[in-house]
């Protein structure tokens, strides 16, 4: 999964876009928790959002 199509999941359930970064980095982790990313599609995206400065508020 790629950053583009976690921006469109969550616009699609929160019908409104992600103000940064760090709101699709909870929303990413909500998804895995939920099953709903696998654990290869969430290390990825994670990767990818902290490439683009988003910030782990645990770690």
């Amino acid at each position: 999964m790629t950053i583009y199509e976690l921006k469109k999941i969550f616009f699609e359930k929160k019908s409104y876009a992600p103000h940064d970064s760090n709101q699709l980095l909870d929303f990413a982790k909500k998804m895995y928790l939920f099953n709903e990313l696998s654990y290869k599609e969430y290390r990825n995206v994670i990767r990818d959002l902290e490439l683009e400065g988003a910030i782990n508020p645990i770690g």
